[in-house]
Formats: C-alpha cells, structure tokens, sequence
C-alpha cells in the first residue's frame, strides 16, 4: 500500500509518554491553578465565563470555578475550557525553563522522516492545540512545530466519535483513505476507522497484536 497524504497523530502514549502528561503536566496545573486565576483575571474572564454558560450558573464565582476545574481534573474531564486554562499555565511553565516536553526517542525521527517524504503531518489530541504546540516547540528533541501543518482538539469533537475525523478530513481537505492515524487508544482507532480512515495502533508494551511498538517502525515501512 502506497503511503498516506497526511498523518495525523495522537500525543500522550503516541509521541509522547502518559506518565509525563498524568505526573508532570496536570500536577503542574493543578498545583497553580488557584494562584493562576487570582493573578490574571483578564486573561481568564473569558474562561470562566464559558465555564458559568456551560453549567448554567451565572453567579459562579472564581473560587467556585477554580474548585470546579479541581474536580474536573480529579475527574480527568476532556473540557474544553479546562484544557485552555491548563494551556496557559503550561504556557508560562515553559516560559520558565520549569517543563520541556517529553517526546520518545523516535518520535522526531519517525517525524522528519515523514516530511521528507512528502507527507503533511497533523495532531489530533483531547489537550488544546495551543498545549500541543507547547509541547511540541519546547521538547527535549528540539522545535519540531515546523514538521507539523495544523492541530486539532476536541473543539473539532470527541475522539471517540466517527464524526470528529470526518470533520477532520474535511478541514485537511483530503480524502479519508488518504489519511492515517495513530493512537494509543483502540476505541479512538475504532472511530477513525469508521470514518474511513487508515489506522494503526501504537501501543508502546507491543502486547497488543498487530500494533507498532515504534513510530520509526510505521516511517520504515513507508506508512503502509
């Protein structure tokens, strides 16, 4: 099978390690998140404002917003304003020189080696885009932001419905047999995979039958 026109690629457990995501990203959030909203209430007015519209309470105060954010994080909730304000606290954590993210050792070079291929690269994850290019611009193998042509997050819908990588193909504006997606996730595989799309499972403990333990092991095999 000649390779795909684009991949678009999941983050933690794909590119990048869940223990980075689950130990280092959220704790660092959630540990400022309080502080965060107090000393920026511009910058996150519109944040809270999405918030009181999403749960129909006007009267939420930031207090009450930030121990709902708590428990959404607690939660693990895919919320779109969540993802936002941890964006902008992760933001500030690069700034620092206090995060850089995590990528596996063959990410950058399975990544270049599409490229040069010809092929568009894309990332699909539940963070907001602004927190994948993050972690993509800051990572220990370097920026690897010019490899990538767009980014998309749950904004676009959930990665666990058909209909989000349809809209996907759409915004790509490529046919969905000319797409491939990687993710760690099966069930996400499977939406894909009913939208169309060319899938592989990335799954990094290779115990899963048929799934790559590598993405330079895909880049190697032409995408296929």
């Amino acid at each position: 099978m000649r390779a795909p026109l684009a991949i678009v690629t999941d983050i933690e457990g794909t590119t990048s390690s869940i223990a980075f995501v689950k130990d280092v990203l959220f704790p660092y959030a959630r540990s400022r998140l309080h502080g965060y909203i107090a000393r920026h209430p511009n910058e996150v007015a519109p944040i809270l404002a999405e918030v009181r519209q999403l749960i129909g309470d006007p009267s939420l105060s930031e207090c009450g917003a930030a121990d709902l954010f708590d428990q959404w994080m607690e939660e693990d909730r895919k919320i779109a304003p969540l993802k936002t304000l941890q964006g902008m606290i992760w933001a500030d954590g690069y700034a620092a020189g206090e995060l850089t993210g995590h990528t596996h050792p063959d990410t950058a070079p399975a990544l270049r080696a599409w490229r040069a291929a010809g092929i568009r690269l894309y990332v699909y994850s539940s963070g907001s885009t602004e927190a994948q290019q993050l972690l993509f611009r800051h990572s220990a193998q370097g920026d690897l932001t010019p490899l990538f042509s767009g980014y998309f997050d749950t904004r676009i819908g959930g990665k666990l419905e058909a209909a989000s990588y349809r809209k996907i193909a759409a915004e790509i504006e490529l046919p969905a047999a000319e797409l491939l997606f990687l993710s760690d996730h099966p069930a996400e595989i499977s939406a894909a995979t009913e939208a169309g799309w060319r899938t592989r499972l990335v799954d990094r403990d290779r115990a899963t039958p048929g799934a790559v333990a590598k993405l330079v092991d895909i880049a190697f095999e032409g995408a296929a």
